[in-house]
């Protein structure tokens, strides 16, 4: 069976079903990658307010403080965030990460952990 689909830039264009279903799928992944970088996103949006508060940053400081111990210690940056927001509720640190993070704190403020 052969389907067809118009579009601004080729107005008539010939499918086959197999063609639809790799469209699908193509789309169907897109589509989780986006719901995973939106997620990752806030989360990270929420470590940021909280090193802002624990670190007295303002919120551009917080972002850099959080990408440093991430390069450092070689750790992707939304686990970090996943380890501040679970520290500013009451969790200890991960030590590379909380000495990493004393330090960024450290360079861009002057008020430490």
């Amino acid at each position: 069976m052969a389907f067809f689909s118009l579009s601004r830039t080729q107005p008539l264009t010939l499918h086959s079903s197999g063609d639809l279903v790799s469209e699908n799928d193509r789309l169907s992944a897109a589509c989780r990658q986006l719901g995973q970088a939106v997620t990752s996103h806030a989360v990270v949006d929420q470590a940021i307010g909280a090193v802002v508060v624990l670190g007295q940053v303002p919120p551009e400081e917080a972002w850099r403080a959080l990408r440093d111990v991430s390069q450092r210690t070689n750790i992707k940056l939304r686990t970090i965030a996943e380890h501040v927001l679970a520290f500013a509720q009451g969790t200890d640190l991960p030590e590379p990460v909380r000495a990493e993070l004393q330090l960024a704190i450290t360079r861009y403020s002057r008020t430490t952990l």
